[in-house]
């Protein structure tokens, strides 16, 4: 059916048939704020959301919470992080209490929290932020821990599956963080069959007995705390990684402890692949700093654009995030989807249909109910650049404008401030030009050249500004064949007057956004014979 096209769908439906009818499904993702929260990551956060607008559009009751692992060890010393070595006395603590290095947040945690809860609204995410620091802390977990100590040979049995070495006999399913130093160096010596467990702190030699249901010392590593809470939140979908999702991954592991430990069945699931940078090898890491975040991604890509990505690429694709001109092409497809769904362009019933879901899908909100006006995003950049990256100047030259719709409007903002962005940081330097103020002394004229010029300056005093792009083309060859000039060669030399380059926008469109005032002042100083 045509309503499930679209992979979004499609998976909403297996959801459904897998775990049932139910007055809610819980939908969740989540992450270690061990660094910078990247682009990559951003992919599993967006591609549960779309499957939370699925199940939604399908009449069912969602539930969506996002984990944020902040009871993690700190392990490595981030690269972002100036002073390192003030830092390695932090080594094995919980990165909760990691201090922010920019001193802004409660902790290093918080402030790689924060970073993504702020951008997050702003491409129509919104989760239930789930803090594990605070469950773990708070002993919301004693019973889960106690049943991975119960069935702890089952534990370790499920996981030697996998192993090339089995784990030790000694071997516990948990950790422990020592109250004499807050860092995990720490051996289990024992546990009473209930509620309490004895550790010895190996770096004071310290050994004390705590409570289950009152510390917050102990938590369960990562290959058995996912299904445990799993079995708490009574998750319904979870995506993961393909790393994760390999043979003999954690997803493998987790479905069998959930199942067999914890009484519960795993998730539905897909299995989403990794997110390149044009340009770039190789998978982001936030350790190293070799990421783009969601924030700097939205200072190029306008927020629909950014969820149009996403909902345009079915999950296990691998794809790069473009900087380069495929950005120009990317608003294009945009735009073009954005026609398919008001019915301005025709193509064939089946891309029609995905293709309007796949807007549906990109929308931050509900989608607009008439398409009014499209900024051509090559065009808009040209613009820009000729008005100096004044916004209010660029939209007020833009055909067809008006702002008398505030939603139309503020999207028009945002795509030109996204524009002159990528312009002045990523653009091609011959994408870029500046229009000229001076005579560029590199031009020498010949005689026939200057006629053609002075002709040019003719046109643009008396009738530029009523012509179509077309008419002043082709006036533009009329011109050159009058004075026998090859048209190239009258191209490059009026590029080289207006931007002083050899090449630019295309000229009919460019002197018809300069405007004749302008082209004709511009032309003046190279009318004069030398």
């Amino acid at each position: 059916m045509a309503e499930h096209l679209h992979w979004a769908d499609q998976m909403a439906a297996r959801v459904v048939a897998q775990r049932g009818p139910k007055q809610h499904y819980t939908c969740a993702s989540g992450i270690t704020p061990s660094g910078v929260v990247h682009i990559g990551n951003f992919r599993e956060i967006i591609s549960v959301d779309l499957i939370v607008r699925a199940l939604r559009d399908a009449g069912q009751t969602v539930r969506f919470i996002y984990s944020w692992d902040d009871y993690d060890v700190f392990r490595k010393i981030p690269s972002t992080v100036a002073d390192r070595t003030s830092y390695e006395s932090y080594l094995r603590l919980p990165i909760t209490a990691v201090p922010d290095p920019g001193g802004v947040h409660d902790s290093y945690a918080r402030a790689n929290e924060a970073a993504l809860e702020a951008q997050l609204p702003r491409v129509g995410v919104r989760p239930e932020f789930i803090y594990q620091a605070q469950r773990y802390q708070a002993a919301d977990y004693a019973a889960g821990i106690r049943r991975a100590l119960e069935r702890r040979d089952a534990i370790r049995a499920i996981l030697d599956r996998y192993r090339t070495t089995a784990l030790s006999p000694d071997w516990w399913p948990v950790q422990v963080f020592s109250a004499f130093t807050g860092k995990d160096t720490t051996t289990i010596v024992a546990w009473d069959g209930e509620w309490g467990l004895t550790y010895r702190c190996e770096e004071t030699g310290k050994q004390e007995t705590v409570d289950l249901r009152e510390t917050g010392l102990v938590k369960l590593p990562w290959r058995v705390d996912w299904p445990m809470r799993w079995s708490v939140e009574q998750v319904d979908f979870e995506p993961a990684g393909k790393e994760h999702h390999s043979e003999g991954g954690s997803f493998d592991t987790a479905k069998y402890i959930v199942q067999e430990v914890y009484e519960a069945e795993p998730p539905a699931t897909f299995k989403y692949d990794f997110i390149r940078i044009k340009g770039r090898g190789g998978k982001m890491s936030s350790s190293s700093g070799d990421v783009i975040s969601l924030s700097e991604m939205l200072e190029v890509y306008q927020p629909e654009i950014v969820r149009y990505l996403f909902a345009g690429t079915r999950p296990n694709a691998e794809f790069a995030i473009s900087f380069d001109l495929d950005v120009i092409k990317i608003y294009e497809d945009y735009d073009r989807c954005e026609r398919i769904y008001f019915d301005q362009e025709t193509v064939n019933a089946k891309r029609a249909a995905k293709e309007r879901r796949s807007y549906e899908l990109s929308q931050v909100d509900a989608p607009p109910t008439a398409l009014s006006f499209q900024l051509p995003f090559r065009h808009l950049c040209n613009v820009l650049l000729i008005h100096n990256g004044d916004v209010d100047a660029a939209l007020g030259a833009m055909p067809g404008f008006t702002d008398a719709d505030p939603d139309l409007t503020a999207r028009a903002r945002t795509r030109a401030a996204c524009a002159w962005h990528w312009l002045n940081t990523f653009a091609p330097e011959d994408f870029r030009f500046t229009v000229a103020t001076t005579r560029n002394p590199d031009v020498v004229l010949t005689a026939p050249e200057r006629a053609a010029i002075v002709d040019l300056r003719a046109l643009a005093v008396s009738e530029l500004d009523r012509l179509a792009d077309r008419d002043l083309q082709n006036r533009i060859y009329d011109i050159a064949r009058e004075h026998q000039i090859e048209a190239k060669d009258l191209f490059v030399t009026l590029y080289r007057i207006l931007v002083h380059k050899e090449r630019g926008p295309r000229l009919g469109g460019f002197l018809l956004t300069l405007g004749g005032q302008r082209v004709a002042a511009i032309l003046e100083p190279y009318c004069e014979a030398e």
